[in-house]
């Protein structure tokens, strides 16, 4: 997500809960993506973590004291506030969420979010009881007809003992909602179905053919288009990446499996990205129990071809963009070309994946974005994360002319 974060700058308002000792990490994160991070504490907050620690790992003076002549001029609490692109509260207590809610100004943190109109993104977290109680609701409730972004709290063991709800998300979820809250909702109730991975066809009990797939491409097609504010369900192979946030997941093992998912709810979606490895074979029989290795002796597999899921689904009715993937080794503009033509796609992205940094479980692609329109733009070596946003900013185009 450096796309996003670069060159922002984040205002991080830290609340007096035991949680705020995980804000050392999400300011670290954000520093790692290239946002400028500037913190301010209420006074509990101190009492859990030093201004020390997050001075150091924010490079700059953390704001403390409201009444304090140094921060005053040297950073003022109107000054973070119009200064900042977007403010995270983490963790949100519920005496910082009443006060937010009813609009007081009794330190720093209070006066810079009623100064700031900048996206707030607010993380509560408290223990579960007090998370639930009818006061803490509805000041919850006012925040969100503010218009603030707010986190649910995850569950599990909390400090104070209980069990339950309260806990604040960790850094990768807070970084995620952030990033959300910068982006423009240009794909605001939109429907988009993504695939991702590998498929497995198998062998016997045991084994299965595969491929090289992490399905990192895919992940970061479907957590962009959630992070635009598009409706996402994600139909994924097995992949040992954690799933998205906001985004409906649907597990699938064999390319028969992934092809009644997706056709089930290609219907109702608007864009339909194709990024999954699907496997183009499959045994003809699969052995009821493991194959035993016989001295001597080879092994011959009879295969037949899986049916084309992609083909299949830019020919079911409705007005919507299909974008396909093409992962090639040799004159790849050419055979992806023809793909897309074959197959009936709005869209085609092209990679070579022999080339460094653009092939399988790599962070990175170079691609080339092949249009119906006859629009071609080659991306050079990018993020995955930036190249997911350039294909949706190509499928909003497409949309935009049907």
């Amino acid at each position: 997500m450096k796309h996003i974060f670069s060159g922002k700058r984040v205002l991080l308002c830290v609340g007096g809960g035991i949680a705020a000792y995980k804000t050392a990490e999400v300011v670290r994160r954000l520093g790692a993506c290239g946002a400028d991070v500037q913190v301010a504490m209420t006074p509990a907050a101190c009492e859990f973590i030093t201004p020390l620690t997050l001075q150091t790992l924010s490079h700059h003076r953390v704001a403390v004291d409201l009444f304090s002549s140094t921060d005053e001029a040297t950073i003022g609490h109107i000054s973070i506030a119009e200064s900042a692109d977007v403010v995270l509260v983490a963790p949100a207590t519920a005496d910082l969420i009443a006060r937010m809610a009813h609009g007081l100004a009794n330190d720093i943190v209070t006066t810079a979010l009623l100064a700031t109109r900048a996206p707030v993104v607010v993380a509560p977290a408290m223990n579960s009881h007090m998370l639930a109680h009818p006061a803490t609701v509805r000041n919850l409730e006012i925040l969100t007809g503010f218009g603030h972004r707010l986190v649910a709290s995850d569950s599990g063991e909390l400090a104070c003992g209980y069990e339950g709800p309260g806990r604040l998300p960790d850094p990768d979820a807070l970084l995620a909602e952030v990033a959300a809250a910068l982006c423009a909702k240009d794909l605001g109730g939109v429907r988009v179905l993504v695939s991702a991975g590998p498929t497995r066809e198998a062998l016997d009990p045991v084994r299965y053919l595969s491929n090289r797939s992490s399905g990192r491409m895919g992940y970061a097609v479907a957590a962009a288009a959630w992070r635009r504010g598009a409706e996402v369900t994600l139909v994924s192979g097995p992949t040992a990446l954690a799933r998205p946030r906001g985004v409906t997941c649907v597990d699938v093992n064999s390319a028969a499996e992934m092809k009644e998912a997706l056709e089930s709810r290609t219907g109702a979606s608007e864009i339909v990205v194709m990024v999954a490895a699907v496997a183009d074979y499959r045994p003809t029989a699969r052995a009821s129990s493991k194959i035993k290795k016989s001295a001597g002796a080879g092994l011959t597999l009879v295969l037949e071809e899986n049916d084309d899921i992609l083909a299949a689904l830019a020919k079911i009715a409705g007005p919507r963009v299909v974008v396909g993937f093409a992962a090639e080794t040799d004159d790849v503009v050419r055979h992806a070309r023809d793909k897309m033509v074959r197959k009936g796609l709005d869209l085609i992205v092209a990679n070579d994946v022999t080339k460094p940094g653009a092939g399988f479980d790599t962070e990175t692609n170079a691609a080339v974005l092949l249009g119906a329109d006859g629009n071609q733009e080659e991306t050079g070596l990018i993020t995955k994360d930036e190249l997911a946003d350039r294909i949706l900013d190509r499928a909003i185009a497409l949309r935009g002319r049907s």
